[in-house]
């Protein structure tokens, strides 16, 4: 994040503008909304500032700028081309935050781009980089965003001090908050009928009094991209109290959590070994039996190879609520990112997902029933067995030549695609080790995946 968004109260301050342009006149319409006190310092201004100026509005001094302007400002903004750089080195040295339009590198703050639905406002930058795509992106939101969005707001802030005298614990206070605003009083206020809102808020409240019991939220973050992330999941990340991830949930996932949330790293980790799962299950429980809400944050989709099903077994014998979001499987998303479909008319008519770690004592797969050319294998956590597959898959009667494909850190930016023959795959995997998760695909499949399309002249071996 190069700058740190903030939003400054201006009511009643003082504000320099250098320049006369129209320009200029929109930022001064800006920071006259905030309530800001104006200065400008122009030459020639527009008709807008002049007018302003006359009906007593504004300051207006039509002269060029003089550093001793900046003096008293709360913030300056320079639209003049020709006094730019000596307003920057002004404002700078007085330590007054300042904004030269289209000059980023003269400023130390930016102007974003504005939705404003008041006491709500969103601010949209780019950084100085692409101010059209935050203009478009202001443009998208305005439209998701009601009309009555502030008003909303004002309702809630009516009802603040009732809703403490009713609901002392901060914690369950946020949650009441929570409900509201995904609630018909809210949705009547939305439709401008405060009547029924305050009816619906007085229902709330009167059952408000009750305690609550903690939930564990099991949550399937995806594969690994971000933007694969559901609806339901990000909706809970945002709701959580603490939140309790495996190693192979990466920060760009985590960032998206609430941000005051507690947060438990529960997976192995470099220089730390895995909770046992008991002691995860115990950890959950003890968690939500304080009254928190719980947020058990998976790769791909927790009862996928996860381990959800245990851990929601072990709740729910406890009496603890649970409730499950899915998540896009590893397999699903790793393998369209690497271009292979799952099944094909042509190719596969099924797809069968294995692990390559199987519980302690548990007997080896069906080799032989897995053994079919029609048929689409995906291993997951396969790498360190990868030779091992093969070689009781070629036993079975697999075809030695069959394709295969490596796919790591399927979805993310450093994703690697590797083909090869099925007979190579133990060699295949082993500088894979150590280098992220991996998932082993196996069928004829791979053969459509642009990484196979690279390397096949290496595959004419008999």
């Amino acid at each position: 994040m190069d700058y740190l968004p903030l939003f400054v109260d201006l009511r009643e301050r003082r504000v320099l503008i250098v320049g006369g342009g129209e320009t200029a006149a929109q930022k001064l319409r800006l920071l006259r909304k905030a309530g800001a006190r104006a200065l400008v310092v122009a030459v020639q201004p527009v008709a807008e500032i002049a007018e302003l100026a006359a009906t007593g509005e504004i300051t207006l001094e039509r002269r060029a700028f003089r550093a001793a302007d900046v003096e008293g400002c709360a913030v300056v903004v320079s639209a003049d081309p020709e006094s730019n750089e000596a307003v920057s080195v002004a404002a700078r040295a007085a330590n007054i935050p300042v904004n030269v339009v289209d000059r980023a590198d003269l400023s130390n703050f930016l102007v974003p781009a504005i939705v404003d639905r008041s006491p709500i406002v969103v601010g949209i930058s780019s950084g100085g980089t692409a101010p059209l795509l935050a203009r478009l992106l202001r443009a998208r939101l305005e439209t998701l965003l009601p009309a009555r969005l502030g008003e909303l707001a004002g309702f809630a802030a009516r009802f603040r001090t009732a809703v403490k005298g009713v609901i002392g614990e901060a914690r369950s206070r946020r949650r009441f908050w929570e409900r509201f605003f995904d609630s018909p009083a809210a949705e009547a206020v939305l439709a401008g009928n405060e009547r029924a809102a305050r009816e619906a808020m007085l229902l709330m409240l009167n059952k408000a009094a009750h305690a609550e019991g903690g939930v564990v939220y099991l949550v399937g973050a995806g594969p690994g991209d971000p933007d694969l992330l559901t609806f339901q999941a990000l909706r809970l990340m945002q709701q959580a109290d603490v939140v309790l991830y495996d190693e192979l949930i990466g920060p760009d996932i985590l960032d998206r959590v609430r941000r005051d949330a507690e947060r438990i790293a529960v997976g192995k980790t470099k220089g730390h070994q895995a909770l046992p799962q008991s002691d995860i299950n115990r950890l959950m429980a003890g968690l939500a039996g304080e009254g928190k809400r719980v947020l058990r944050l998976k790769g791909g989709d927790p009862f996928v190879f996860g381990r959800g099903g245990e851990e929601m077994d072990y709740l729910r014998q406890r009496g603890i609520e649970v409730v499950v979001a899915p998540g896009l499987t590893a397999a699903n998303g790793c393998l369209a990112a690497a271009g292979i479909p799952l099944t094909h008319r042509d190719m596969a008519s099924s797809v069968t997902f294995v692990t390559g770690h199987a519980k302690l004592g548990d007997a080896e797969p069906d080799w032989a029933a897995l053994a079919d050319a029609d048929r689409t294998l995906v291993v997951y956590m396969g790498l360190s067995t990868a030779a091992t597959v093969a070689e009781r898959l070629i036993a079975a009667g697999l075809s030695a030549a069959t394709p295969v494909a490596i796919i790591q850190n399927g979805t993310r930016a450093d994703q690697i695609v590797v083909t090869g023959a099925l007979r190579d795959l133990g060699v295949l995997a082993e500088p894979r080790l150590g280098q992220g998760p991996a998932l082993l695909v196996i069928g004829q499949v791979v053969t459509l995946s642009p990484a196979w399309a690279q390397l096949l002249p290496l595959k004419v071996r008999a």
